[in-house]
């Protein structure tokens, strides 16, 4: 927009010298008959309406997927689980169901998979809501959980624990981290991208 105006008024500067008045008034004439600075002001504001919007939305899914997470606090562990009545969840299990609880959207039932079917996103820009995997078995994306703000994260850590919030900066965690990723909710939460 910046450069178009730019142009414009050089434009009408390098005119001006032969008939300033008339190439004024051609550039202003031109400008009032196509709206140009009216549709340029409407764009502006739809964005911004969109911006503020999808931010809204965001927020709010981010919200309920922390929330609905924490409902589950004590729940056992149990290997191969995905539910309360199963009597408890592993890692993945556990952030399978939330994310369809929640949000409706189907991961994929392993950690690696989740990893695989996920944005790929830096440790700085992660948000309530994405999820973070570790290396616990000597293996790539072996350990996942939901971020939930100021550096910490919910998940079903191990047999005989339960589901709890743990701190990423303790040392464990911190040296076996492996990774963020975001669930891209426009796109199918099943189909496989590069980790």
């Amino acid at each position: 927009m910046t450069r178009w105006l730019s142009l414009i008024v050089v434009l009408a500067a390098t005119s001006a010298q032969a008939t300033p008045t008339s190439a004024e008034d051609d550039v202003g004439r031109f400008m009032a008959e196509k709206r140009l600075v009216d549709r340029l002001e409407e764009a502006r504001q739809i964005m911004g309406e969109r911006v503020t919007e999808r931010a809204s939305d965001m927020a709010h899914r981010a919200s309920g997927l922390v929330v609905t997470a924490m409902g589950f606090l004590g729940v056992p562990y149990r290997r191969g689980g995905n539910s309360v009545e199963a009597g408890g969840f592993d890692c993945s299990g556990f952030v399978k169901a939330i994310y369809e609880q929640t949000v409706g959207l189907v991961l994929p039932r392993r950690a690696n998979e989740q990893a695989a079917a996920t944005q790929k996103i830096e440790k700085h820009d992660l948000q309530p809501g994405d999820l973070v995997f570790f290396n616990t078995l000597r293996r790539t994306f072996s350990h996942v959980g939901i971020y939930i703000g100021d550096n910490k994260f919910i998940h079903s850590p191990k047999p005989g624990a339960q589901v709890r919030v743990e701190d990423m900066g303790v040392r464990y965690w911190a040296s076996r981290f492996d990774g963020a990723r975001r669930v891209v909710a426009a796109q199918d939460a099943t189909t496989p991208r590069t980790p």
